[in-house]
Parts: structure tokens; C-alpha cells; sequence
């Protein structure tokens, strides 16, 4: 086998080990089986929630498991067409099954991710927070920056995008801003971005055209229905109205519809103000704050079993997850899986899968990357 060959069968092998590990292969093909079982029991539909439930979970694993084992079988057949063609000098029976194997490296990397979506509310539409950090115009201009990569990601998979809230920077860009992504599995594929994120350049703002470095945070959690029972208590919320302020509207900064509220006993702080009533934006207000909640509990859950539950980090040195560096060099690292990309001008417009399919392939594996970030 030619080194092309065996280069793209290394990465589909890869590939459906992470989904084997992912989906924790022999527990999975029991599950099947007694799911099965389940649905051919006639007084299942007895309890139609519990039923729809059974009947989801049941494609969920269905589609995985024979995703991986189509994939083997195409792969053993390509792998004959390339041998067969070595042996008998054919170079159009090899080339056929090397595109074939190339073919399914890439499908392999598509299903690695989508089987890698397999949290509680990762089929969910998601809220996605972004504050800038402290530094004032530079750090505002930073988070507006950011608002509009993850726009522009959200667009290109097809995702619907609403601003629910925005507040404008001083000078320049934003103090903060929240996204609301509406698509199949957005919150699974925007989760693992939650962190502080840094970038260095030339600031366009510095008269003596210096260096600077800015720090603005992302906050990511899952819009959650009405199954999911999040109690709160009214006495621990402190509700406040004020002026809704942004690019532009018919609306912004004519009367008290925007809402602020703040949970006391976690801190957590969330706002709308993308509706002119204040009623409906109190309600948003009040949807987002059980997401939080909820996506507080998640990350307890995840890291008790891990031992490392961390708090919401400090916008600053020490807390970042990817670093973008537009001089003197250009690069974007994520320090924490080692993904780098040459070209931070495609990253800032939306071309960040790279760096999501690796940070969801780390949650499944735990495996660590020394990354060391020189700026």
C-alpha cells in the first residue's frame, strides 16, 4: 500500500475509534438491542412521551452504529481495489480505490463529529454571550470582532441568528452581546468555544501605531423546553429595566423595555432586549436564566466526574483557550488542543470547524496538549 493510501486509511481508522470511544461501543450495541426489543412491545405507546424518547434514542444509535460499520465495510473494499490494481500494474483500478479511500476519510471526519454530539442538550439551539474584556476600545472592538465570527460561522452551517442582546462600546464596538443560534445541534457544535479568547495586533486606535493585546470572553449554554424543570426562587432575582441601546432600530433607546436580571446566589447575569415589549423581554430574560442554570449544573455534573469544576474564568492573562495573533506573524492557536490556522482573516470570518471538531474530539478522549503560547 502506497503512502497515500495508508495516510487516509490511519485518519478513517482515527476517525471511528473516536466514535467507537465516543459512544462507548459495546455498551452501545447492548442498548440497541434491548431498544429494539422495546419498540416492539404494542403497550409501549401506552406513554407517548416516553415512547418518542425510546423511538429517538433508537435512530440516534441505529444511524451511528451502522454509519461506522458501512464505512469498514466501503473501506475494505477500496482497500482491495488498490491492491489489486498494485498487483496487476492497473494505475486506474488504484487511483479509483485511492479517491474511494479519500472519499471516506472525509465522510469519516463529518460523522466523527456529528457522533461526538451526543450530549444532553447538544441537539439544542444555544445562547452564545460574548463581554469584552478590561482595556476599554481596544477590548470592545475585540468583542465586536468576535460577535461578528460567530455570526458569520452560525450562517455558514445554515444556522439562524438573532441578536437578544447588545450593548455598544464607548468609542467603538461592543461592552457585550448575546446571540441567539437557532439550528440542529447548535448548542453541541458552539459549547466547547466558552473561555477567553486573546488577540494581538497593531491597534488602529494608538496614534504611534503600538502593539496592543485584548481579551474579551465567550459564554455558551443551551436554550432548554419546557421537560426540563429549573426551580427559582423570585426572592433570589434582582430585576432591573433600562433602555435598550444598539446599531440602529426603530425602538433603541425610546423607552424601558430592556431587561436585566441578575440571580444573587450565583451571580449570573442575563439580559433581552431584542423585543419592544418588556413583558416578552422579561420572559426571554427569565428563558435564559434557567439556561444558564441548567448549563451550571451540566458543567458540575461533567467535572465532578473529572475532578477539575472551574469557575467562570477572569477576562485575562492565564484564562485564554485560543489566541489570534495578527502581528508581528499571523496565527490563531487554540492552546488546547494545539489546532493552529495561518490565515486569521478566514478564522475571524467563520472558518472555525477545525478548531470545534478538535476540542469536541479532547472531551471525549481526555487526552492533553502541552501548548505553549509565545506571544
Amino acid at each position: 500500500m502506497r503512502a497515500e493510501g495508508q495516510a487516509q486509511i490511519d485518519r478513517i481508522e482515527a476517525a471511528l475509534a473516536l466514535v467507537r470511544q465516543s459512544l462507548d461501543w459495546e455498551r452501545a450495541l447492548r442498548r440497541l438491542d434491548e431498544l429494539d426489543a422495546r419498540v416492539q412491545d404494542p403497550t409501549l405507546w401506552d406513554d407517548p412521551k416516553q415512547a418518542q424518547a425510546i423511538t429517538q434514542e433508537q435512530k440516534r444509535l441505529e444511524t451511528a452504529i451502522s454509519t461506522v460499520r458501512e464505512i469498514e465495510s466501503e473501506m475494505a473494499d477500496a482497500i482491495e481495489f488498490v491492491e489489486m490494481g498494485e498487483a496487476e500494474g492497473d494505475s486506474e483500478v488504484e487511483r479509483e480505490g485511492l479517491d474511494t479511500l479519500s472519499q471516506l476519510a472525509e465522510r469519516a471526519d463529518r460523522d466523527k463529529v456529528q457522533a461526538l454530539l451526543s450530549g444532553e442538550a447538544d441537539g439544542n439551539d444555544t445562547y452564545l454571550e460574548i463581554h469584552a474584556g478590561a482595556g476599554g476600545t481596544e477590548s470592545q472592538d475585540w468583542a465586536d470582532m468576535l460577535l461578528r465570527m460567530y455570526a458569520r460561522w452560525a450562517e455558514r452551517r445554515g444556522f439562524k441568528v438573532e441578536t437578544v442582546e447588545y450593548q455598544a462600546g464607548d468609542q467603538a464596538g461592543i461592552k457585550s452581546a448575546t446571540l441567539l443560534i437557532k439550528g440542529e445541534n447548535a448548542y453541541g457544535y458552539a459549547k466547547t468555544e466558552s473561555g477567553v479568547h486573546r488577540l494581538v495586533r497593531i491597534s488602529p486606535y494608538d496614534s504611534s501605531a503600538r502593539r496592543h493585546t485584548s481579551f474579551s470572553s465567550v459564554w455558551v449554554y443551551p436554550v432548554i423546553d419546557d421537560d426540563i424543570d429549573i426551580e427559582i426562587n423570585p426572592a433570589d432575582l434582582k430585576i432591573d429595566t433600562y433602555r435598550a441601546s444598539g446599531a440602529g432600530g426603530q425602538h433603541v433607546n425610546t423607552t424601558d423595555s430592556a431587561v436585566r436580571i441578575t440571580h444573587q446566589p450565583t451571580g449570573i447575569v442575563v439580559a433581552s432586549q431584542n423585543d419592544r415589549s418588556q413583558h416578552k423581554n422579561r420572559a426571554t430574560a427569565m428563558g435564559m436564566l434557567k439556561a444558564r442554570l441548567f448549563e451550571r449544573e451540566m458543567a458540575e455534573r461533567e467535572a465532578a466526574a473529572s475532578g477539575e469544576y472551574q469557575e467562570k474564568s477572569d477576562i485575562g492573562w492565564g484564562h485564554q483557550i485560543r489566541s489570534y495573533v495578527l502581528q508581528p506573524y499571523q496565527m490563531v492557536k487554540d492552546l488546547r488542543t494545539g489546532v493552529t490556522s495561518p490565515t486569521p482573516d478566514d478564522v475571524l470570518d467563520g472558518a472555525l470547524d477545525p478548531f470545534i471538531s478538535a476540542a469536541l474530539a479532547q472531551r471525549v478522549t481526555g487526552e492533553t496538549v502541552e501548548v505553549e503560547d509565545t506571544e
